[in-house]
């Protein structure tokens, strides 16, 4: 069976390294989920304009469809990175083939607003913080995962996601 590991939490959280520093660890295809947004969804995100349900399920469904198609091929493991911020976006993830798993990073906010206010040429910008903590949920009981919360140095952090996920094979 497929394990998919979906590192979620807000802008500036570490999802990007973390994702690749894990598939350096499994050796396995990755998706980086900014790739999965349309132009508009990107146009939008950069204008300061959140998202809203109506934006993200194309994504979302998109997000999952890779994730069943690399299932489909053989695949033992897949990384995604997704906001994933509610329930509901979880739900639609966790339709892929396969055993979906939550890694929500999320370090303290003084630390993701700096990393935000340090990036050159993303769309995401520090001011889009607030509106993606109003909208996160919590993982809830009936999701597969884990809680993240150091801000330290991304091996420190390394560390707590490997522990989890070796847990899991």
């Amino acid at each position: 069976m497929t394990h998919h590991y979906i590192i979620m939490g807000i802008c500036g959280c570490g999802k990007t390294t973390v994702a690749e520093a894990l598939q350096q660890h499994l050796h396995c295809p990755f998706a980086e989920g900014d790739d999965f947004h349309t132009q508009a969804n990107r146009d939008k995100m950069g204008a300061g304009i959140p998202l809203n349900d109506d934006d993200r399920r194309p994504w979302l469904e998109r997000l999952r469809d890779w994730m069943s198609e690399q299932a489909q091929h053989g695949a033992s493991h897949t990384i995604v990175t997704c906001s994933a911020l509610k329930h509901s976006y979880r739900d639609i993830l966790r339709q892929a083939q396969g055993e979906v798993h939550f890694v929500h990073l999320s370090p303290p906010i003084a630390a993701n607003r700096a990393r935000m206010e340090s990036r050159q040429g993303h769309y995401m910008k520090a001011g889009m913080i607030q509106s993606q903590l109003d909208t996160l949920q919590p993982l809830a009981a009936d999701e597969q995962g884990v809680v993240i919360t150091s801000a330290g140095a991304p091996d420190e952090v390394m560390v707590d996601v490997m522990r989890y996920v070796n847990a899991q094979q």
